[in-house]
């Protein structure tokens, strides 16, 4: 018996290769298996090579595994890119119909079995992902009636017939196997899983979950990936709590409708990638200067302009930081796992009320599309802070003056009220403004206003601001990442202790402001510094060079392939500078 398995399924876009993976996937997650997944996926609807790799694991796995052991294949060309994955041992599961060959340079095994032609006499070719399914049954040795109740989900509300002729392919899939092994299965067998429920979720649909539960009832978003899972996720669910979704016709629309629901009360969000995040920036910069809160998402992906829409980068980082014109302040988080991205979303709208500045939120494709393992959600962990918002009767203003919206105070946070509440008449604009509002260029002004608005974020409480795992007071090598890094970190980190390696693990969740003073200390016990992060120019490093210091110390480890990376990458990498 094994305690791992890594599985891939691959084809042409279009022929059913998410729902293989998706149904395979969650009937395993609920017999209490560790799951992690990633798609490999073409920017267009149809056509085009795409795959979907599972890991699954008796334990937590927060990362794709570096080989493979089993690769079904619906087309050559999926066998072709991928056969190199295989480890010795490793089958391959093909579909007769486009006769199979396998590389020369591989021990695997290569079966043949008619997917397509088993699929049509059951009464449809599509029902070809089926039969795929039933033949990694036998090779596992899993029941196929635990698929039932997966297959009555997913095609219940299409008659039971439906249901019942796809649970017959997944049976003619799985006997197929067996005669193709000589009547032998379980060849591969997982060692059995605890029996635990826990939730299977994309960090996409955590953040609208989180969204959801801090109190977001209004959403504006133009689609676009890997974003749009958000906006399609509360189009469902904010309409039953009195909320609503709007398609804008463009990221300028959004944003600057997000920012006037926010003035008006209610919590908002709008969410995108790089693209939409350049075109936000000047309405970033409104919410800014008139301390108007404000929660963005920005999903990663390769760029730049289009650049590599469905695949894996973190170029933001800089733009994130630095792009808007002028200086404002703004809040930049990073979670490096689903159930961080439920939490920390949730929070984002505390500290955009409560600092009364955009809070922008970093993820990319790997953390935004993969799917992992997620332990129960508590929502008792969730609360509703709203900061200096007046929510009772504004005592009378002398001499009927306007409210001071913008008054200069000590933390640098001003009362707020919102429109039509007695007494609390402002005035706003995106000028430079005095405390009431009203334009003001007066150099005394300025300075004030700038000084109270950039002061507010100094002391920021944020509860995690790095994920760290320092086992040791000094150590040979501290590995810093950030986003979805974290698992590939963390295999790379426990593979360098076993060669003998003392190591570090800083994972950062705050970028802005830069948690220098929690880093400080680890960057100075470590011999070597090694930051990981998928981009070209090392953006993360160069931040924390600018913040901590010690730059002949700090290593850049850099992907920007597309590709996610792997474990043995990191740990390779690392050995080679010692």
């Amino acid at each position: 018996m094994i305690n791992q398995l890594s599985w891939k399924v691959g084809g042409q876009q279009g022929e059913g290769i998410e729902s293989t993976g998706e149904i395979f996937s969650i009937a395993l997650n609920r017999l209490g298996y560790y799951l992690y997944g990633y798609r490999h996926f073409s920017s267009r609807i149809k056509g085009g090579h795409t795959n979907n790799k599972v890991r699954v694991s008796t334990y937590q796995v927060r990362s794709i595994s570096d080989d493979l052991d089993i690769l079904v294949a619906f087309d050559q060309e999926t066998i072709d890119l991928n056969y190199q994955e295989l480890h010795d041992g490793g089958i391959i599961i093909a579909d007769a119909k486009f006769d199979p060959l396998k590389p020369e340079d591989t021990n695997a095994s290569l079966y043949s079995i008619p997917f397509t032609s088993l699929a049509t006499e059951l009464g449809t070719s599509l029902m070809k992902n089926m039969i795929a399914v039933g033949s990694t049954c036998a090779v596992l040795n899993i029941d196929t009636e635990l698929f039932r109740e997966v297959v009555q989900e997913i095609f219940g509300r299409k008659g039971q017939s439906v249901v019942d002729r796809n649970m017959e392919a997944i049976k003619a899939g799985f006997d197929a196997m067996r005669e193709a092994l000589s009547g032998q299965t379980g060849i591969m067998e997982l060692a059995k899983a605890d029996g635990q429920k826990r939730l299977f979720m994309i960090g996409n649909d955590a953040i609208a979950l989180g969204a959801l539960s801090a109190g977001v009832r209004f959403m504006a978003a133009y689609p676009i990936t890997p974003a749009s899972e958000i906006m399609e996720y509360l189009i469902k669910k904010l309409p039953a709590v009195g909320g609503s979704v709007i398609q804008t016709e463009d990221e300028i629309a959004a944003v600057t409708m997000c920012i006037g629901a926010n003035y008006a009360g209610v919590r908002a969000l709008t969410a995108s990638a790089g693209p939409g995040l350049s075109l936000k920036m000047e309405a970033i910069g409104l919410s800014g200067i008139t301390e108007t809160p404000l929660v963005i998402i920005d999903t990663q992906r390769g760029g730049p302009s289009t650049g590599l829409p469905t695949k894996q980068e973190q170029s933001d980082l800089m733009a994130m930081l630095y792009g808007t014109h002028g200086e404002i302040p703004k809040i930049v988080m990073a979670p490096s796992t689903v159930q961080e991205a439920f939490y920390d979303t949730a929070e984002a709208f505390n500290l955009a009320e409560e600092y009364q500045c955009p809070v922008i939120m970093l993820t990319d494709l790997q953390l935004s599309l993969g799917k992992q393992t997620v332990e129960p959600l508590d929502l008792s962990q969730v609360e509703i802070r709203r900061g200096k918002l007046f929510s009772d009767e504004l005592p009378e203003i002398e001499n009927k003056e306007y409210f001071k919206r913008y008054e200069v105070t000590e933390d640098g946070v001003s009362p707020r009220v919102i429109p039509g509440m007695k007494h609390g008449i402002h005035h706003v604009t995106g000028v430079e403004h005095e405390e009431t509002g009203k334009p003001s260029e007066s150099p005394a002004n300025r300075k004030a206003q700038m000084d109270k608005r950039l002061r507010k974020i100094k002391n920021i409480r944020f509860n995690t601001p790095v994920y760290k795992n320092t086992p040791h007071e000094e150590a040979d090598l501290l590995l810093v990442g950030f986003n979805s890094t974290r698992g590939a970190i963390e295999e790379a980190q426990e593979r360098l202790e076993a060669d003998g390696f003392k190591v570090n693990h800083a994972h950062i969740r705050l970028i802005h402001p830069f948690p220098a003073e929690e880093l400080l200390p680890l960057v100075q016990s470590a011999k070597k510094v090694v930051v990981v992060e998928n981009n070209a120019t090392g953006q993360l490093a160069n931040i924390l060079k600018m913040n901590v210091g010690y730059a002949q110390k700090v290593h850049n480890h850099l992907k920007y392939d597309g590709n996610p990376f792997l474990p043995h990458e990191i740990h390779s990498a690392c050995k080679e500078l010692f």
